[in-house]
């Protein structure tokens, strides 16, 4: 075949969007040196869609300088922008500072107004979202207005995916999501050009995971899915879509379906070239098997996904707190914690955090990571934020020895987590509303939420999770010591001293109230009806 034909063919399966087709041909063309600028920018496009990285970033390269050397300096920053985005989503930020400093250099030369200039103020904003949001949100705007007088709709596209970004991180996530929602409009109809589409599409669902918006992360997720099904030549974004598609199901208990997609995601993203996403695909690997109890495949990929750049908090906490190292658990989540940048990244360490502090028996930092959490969810708008919140005060209370206000608190974050279809979730709400029951005297009760969560555990293979249900729920020989809180077996110690309920609050710095109320929940446990009994108790079972 001519050159002229390679090329009129090659342009021909670029526009009919068979990427690996349209890369063969081009790439054949090129091979006989009969390339023009702009047939080299279509190369790069689909080398970088098909994962040749080498071949994108030779192909960008050769057809800036053949911009340049036409007197084409708009069109030649245009592809040193181009590398620049690709040269970030590979990881290689000084080339692409390189690159965006060339761009930059290339439209002041060129001296007229032009999209351009828009295209590279997204770099600094996008950089710049997590340190202040707010400024980085006045840049995108700019860009966004630049984006419409040339109408430049890939332009309008990710600099409106930027301003809803930043307004999440501004903690405004109902104004970010809802430009989120427009951006994706545009690309549901195909308006937009198709490495822009994926990056928007991936961003879009990163944003409803940070602000654990499920049903929307699953609707986009799909989107998505049909996306990369109607294209199957594409690597980078399919990689992505599998991870986002293991998230969901994960979420919805198909937890063997959620591993196989995430291994997927591993194989596509770790060949040739480790994409940057290959970190959370390790990661998402790591969550289900620890949920199913697989602790040495846990760990291993913990590791791997370190090792690709993404950090194994909380899952690698939650992990130890699994294998009884309660104390290296709470190492761990209290460094990320005091590390987390922005209220999106705090807000998914606060409920482990919960857990894992009231396991080393911390209530006084439980009860402050809940506060916490209560306060980021109040105004989210995300359904699954208010559950977590819910949960985790509910188990605090708990820990307090007031299952009256904690049993309220957990039934609201187990309806929400059911109407969101999230079983897991639900099943540990279950289990912690048996324990309310349990300590409001009520056996029947607790038997009814433990055999519930039991049977919901077994169903999504969550190993761990039913053997603790085991350990708790022993209905044969009831102990009584066991069921007493550690706040309870505190206040039981100071009646046995002698001590008034007043004495008792100075001395744990709670209110006289609470101090009766745990007193009154002791007596009920305990099968007494006065202190000295309380007290012939503690000294009969060695608890002084």
């Amino acid at each position: 075949m001519a050159g002229a034909d390679l090329r009129a063919d090659g342009r021909l399966a670029f526009s009919e969007q068979h990427w690996i087709q349209a890369f063969e041909l081009l790439t054949a063309a090129d091979g006989e040196g009969s390339l023009e600028p702009n047939e080299l920018d279509c190369l790069a496009t689909v080398a970088y869609l098909v994962g040749r990285d080498s071949v994108w970033k030779d192909a960008w390269a050769r057809a800036h300088r053949g911009f340049v050397e036409v007197g084409d300096q708009v069109r030649a920053a245009r592809c040193a922008f181009w590398l620049g985005f690709g040269f970030i989503n590979a990881g290689e930020m000084a080339l692409a500072g390189g690159w965006f400093g060339r761009a930059q250099r290339g439209v002041e030369e060129a001296g007229v107004p032009c999209a351009e200039r828009g295209y590279l103020l997204l770099p600094a904003a996008i950089e710049g979202c997590d340190r202040d949001p707010a400024d980085s949100l006045a840049t995108f705007v700019v860009a966004m207005e630049i984006g419409e007088r040339f109408a430049d709709r890939d332009l309008i596209a990710l600099a409106r995916h930027g301003q809803g970004r930043a307004l999440i991180r501004l903690g405004e996530p109902a104004r970010g999501m809802a430009l989120l929602d427009e951006v994706l409009v545009a690309v549901t109809a195909g308006e937009l050009s198709p490495i822009v589409t994926g990056d928007v599409y991936c961003g879009a669902i990163e944003a409803c995971q940070e602000v654990l918006d499920v049903p929307r992360a699953a609707e986009w997720t799909d989107a998505l899915n049909r996306w990369c099904e109607s294209q199957p030549d594409l690597v980078p974004y399919r990689g992505q879509c599998l991870v986002y598609r293991s998230i969901v199901f994960q979420a919805r208990g198909a937890w063997s379906v959620a591993l196989g997609e995430a291994i997927g995601a591993c194989r596509r993203l770790v060949d040739p070239v480790p994409h940057p996403a290959v970190g959370a695909a390790f990661y998402q690997c790591a969550e289900i098997h620890r949920l199913r109890g697989e602790f040495a495949q846990a760990e291993r990929a913990y590791r791997q996904s370190d090792q690709a750049g993404r950090d194994p908090q909380p899952g690698l906490a939650l992990l130890r707190l699994a294998e009884g190292q309660a104390a290296a658990a709470a190492a761990g989540i209290r460094r990320v914690l005091q590390e987390a940048p922005d209220v999106v990244t705090r807000s998914r360490l606060l409920l482990p955090a919960v857990e894992i502090l009231l396991a080393v028996g911390d209530l006084a930092a439980a009860r402050a990571r809940a506060e916490d959490l209560a306060r980021i969810a109040v105004g989210s708008g995300s359904r699954c934020l208010d559950a977590m919140s819910r949960y985790a005060t509910g188990l605090v209370l708990l820990a307090d020895g007031d299952a009256g206000a904690a049993l309220n608190t957990l039934r609201r974050a187990h309806d929400a987590w059911r109407a969101l279809d999230m079983p897991h979730d639900a099943a540990r709400a279950r289990v912690a509303l048996g324990q309310c029951c349990r300590e409001l005297g009520d056996e029947d009760g607790a038997a009814l939420q433990f055999e519930t969560a039991r049977q919901a555990f077994a169903a999504l293979g969550a190993k761990p999770d039913a053997e603790r249900l085991a350990n708790l729920w022993d209905e044969r020989t009831p102990n009584d010591i066991a069921r007493l809180s550690a706040r309870e077996l505190e206040v039981l110690r100071l009646v046995a001293r002698g001590k008034t309920n007043r004495a008792i609050g100075d001395d744990l710095i709670i209110s006289e109230k609470t101090v009766a109320r745990h007193v009154s929940n002791i007596f009920v446990k305990l099968g007494v009806s006065t202190r000295s009994a309380a007290t012939a108790y503690a000294y009969d079972h060695q608890l002084i």
